[in-house]
């Protein structure tokens, strides 16, 4: 099939709106996002769908934990004038998608999905044989492929999820990408280049289809980049033809695979809310103070001047991410000469993570003083991503034979 290189580059990123977003999400999500949107065009949205997945029994805050987790993600700094905040529900367009995949997705790719299972078992206490529950990755094919998203940033976790709706693209482009006016069409599109363009199109077509010239390709891509004179469905339908294929309706995404640190939480676990071990991302700072404070420590520093390892204490990897390269050096030699007491190692880090929290902090409360505004952010941004999704379905009606006078 078609490569992406036709597509402009687009991002797409969602996050399920289960509760307060803590310092976990900052570092391993939203930082990166903060980046992105300086870059390419991005899509971010808010997955309330997927999280009845998992949450079906507790909808009634689904609302709330959305307008929150706009709120958060406002004040860590996502900006809606460099990308699109949205609901997912609020784009139907991801619904009727997602149907339509289902109807030609096999129902193995989705019992093999790696997460499936080991879901299951982390949720016991939840009821879980739902087809909602298996059929979540396959709604995630359809968040991305509506907006032909060419990266989506994932951990490694994530991975399989990418390949398997780079497998339903490829398997939807096989089976419906093929027109039965094909090659008419293409041939209507070659003459809407002018007399130049089509004949130099049809000479690198020639020269990739008989002598498999690779740099031919190259150059038939870059001259159908620069058309101006036909659609991107023409644009997609003449790669097709160039390369011998049929129309590319939904292109494969990439996985963008970002380091996505493990932020470590108070017990020097992951930080994730269902270990209680997470500071939000609004905690007060005297919140800040006592938790960290609280904090275990390495258990053979039993008194002031026990001598301890650092490496075997659960402070020690929250220094790796907030100290500087002399602080660390100084809790290293401090703790196992105790020449440092387990308060004074933490004060440094309660003074780092206060200093990032408050412009977050000071943002989110000004935020939360304006609803109208949150809620203003995420309409506009829905309508962006419908006018997108709109587009993508109308391809994907037309393909399968729904497009109806």
């Amino acid at each position: 099939m078609v490569s992406n290189s036709s597509q402009p580059a687009r991002i797409v990123s969602g996050m399920r709106p289960t509760g307060a977003l803590h310092l976990g999400h900052y570092h391993g999500v939203l930082r990166n996002w903060l980046r992105l949107q300086q870059e390419e065009e991005c899509l971010f949205f808010i997955a309330d769908w997927h999280a009845l997945t998992t949450h079906y029994e507790d909808a009634g805050n689904i609302a709330e934990h959305a307008h929150e987790m706009a709120i958060d993600w406002l004040a860590a700094g996502v900006n809606p004038k460099l990308s699109t905040l949205f609901v997912q529900s609020h784009v139907p367009e991801h619904a009727e998608l997602h149907l339509l995949l289902s109807m030609i997705t096999p129902l193995g790719w989705l019992e093999r999905v790696p997460t499936y299972k080991d879901q299951q078992e982390k949720l016991r206490e939840r009821d879980l044989s739902t087809y909602g529950f298996l059929g979540y990755p396959l709604l995630q094919s359809a968040d991305i492929l509506v907006y032909k998203a060419t990266r989506v940033p994932v951990g490694e976790d994530q991975v399989a999820h990418v390949e398997m709706t780079r497998e339903i693209a490829r398997r939807f482009n096989h089976v419906f990408g093929r027109e039965p006016d094909f090659e008419a069409m293409a041939e209507e599109a070659i003459r809407k280049m002018g007399k130049k363009q089509s004949r130099l199109y049809r000479d690198l077509r020639k020269r990739y289809q008989e002598q498999g010239d690779e740099e031919a390709l190259e150059v038939a891509r870059a001259v159908l980049d620069g058309q101006q004179n036909i659609t991107l469905s023409d644009r997609e339908r003449l790669l097709g033809y160039v390369e011998g294929s049929g129309r590319m309706i939904l292109p494969e995404p990439e996985a963008m695979l970002t380091p996505t640190p493990k932020m470590p939480g108070l017990d020097g676990q992951k930080m994730s809310k269902s270990y209680g071990n997470t500071i939000s991302l609004r905690e007060k700072p005297d919140e800040v103070d006592r938790k960290i404070r609280t904090m275990p420590t390495d258990p053979a520093r039993v008194r002031r001047s026990d001598p301890g390892d650092p490496e075997k204490c659960p402070v020690w990897p929250l220094h790796k991410v907030y100290s500087d390269e002399r602080t660390c050096e100084w809790v290293q030699q401090g703790c196992r000469s105790a020449g440092i007491g387990c308060l004074e190692c933490k004060k440094p880090l309660i003074d780092a993570v206060n200093a990032e929290l408050a412009p977050i902090r000071k943002r989110a409360q000004e935020l939360a003083a304006e609803p109208d505004h949150v809620q203003s952010v995420l309409g506009e941004g829905s309508e962006r991503a419908r006018d997108l999704a709109r587009q993508t379905l109308v391809e994907v009606r037309q393909a399968m034979g729904l497009k109806y006078r």
